[in-house]
């Protein structure tokens, strides 16, 4: 499989959002307005992109009694660097994520991508399937993000578009992130019968 069909298999074929259906939590709970979708979106592909890269180095040197243990830490230590520089450089996406950032350690889309794909593959395949996966996530994180933000508040990343009355609050809240999420996995599935 060549790079660039690794690369597009994580944005459509192998969506962890809208195909796999990984990485719920974030998703339902960091997209009520785009920015923070897409903030977190990103954040997840440093840490995924990044731990990818490093396992596929190391898969060799480790063990099979300690595998999972030992790429826990690898994902820990570089969601700890990723918190302290959004702390130090983004403050405000860094506070309104807030205790999603470290659960970052948890997400089953990270662990999953290092044992089903890093830790059988080279380190450049590695680096395009975590790229490949990550702008699927941040790509659906932003989708919702922005449905939510939009029908919630007539916003669009933080620019207003409709007027002072619009806005349905329920999508702003946790039903819309549900109902949004439903909705565009639906859409999803239907295009992908139409093919």
């Amino acid at each position: 499989m060549n790079n660039f069909k690794i690369l597009l298999n994580g944005i459509i074929k192998e969506n962890p959002t809208l195909v796999l259906m990984l990485g719920m939590c974030p998703t339902l709970a960091t997209t009520s307005n785009a920015i923070n979708g897409m903030s977190m979106g990103i954040a997840t592909m440093f840490v995924l992109v990044m731990s990818n890269f490093i396992i596929s180095l190391i898969k060799n040197l480790v063990p099979d009694m300690v595998r999972i243990p030992c790429y826990i830490v690898v994902i820990a230590t570089l969601v700890t660097i990723l918190q302290m520089l959004m702390q130090a450089y983004v403050p405000d996406i860094y506070n309104t994520l807030g205790l999603f950032i470290p659960l970052i350690v948890v997400n089953c889309i990270i662990l999953g991508r290092a044992e089903a794909f890093a830790a059988k593959n080279n380190p450049i395949a590695s680096i395009f399937d975590g790229v490949g996966i990550g702008l699927g996530f941040t790509l659906a994180l932003t989708l919702i993000g922005a449905i939510r933000e939009f029908l919630g508040t007539g916003h669009l990343f933080g620019i207003k578009l409709q007027g002072e009355d619009y806005g349905m609050l329920m999508f702003v809240l946790a039903p819309g992130a549900f109902l949004t999420l439903g909705y565009v996995i639906a859409i999803v599935n239907k295009l992908k019968k139409e093919e």
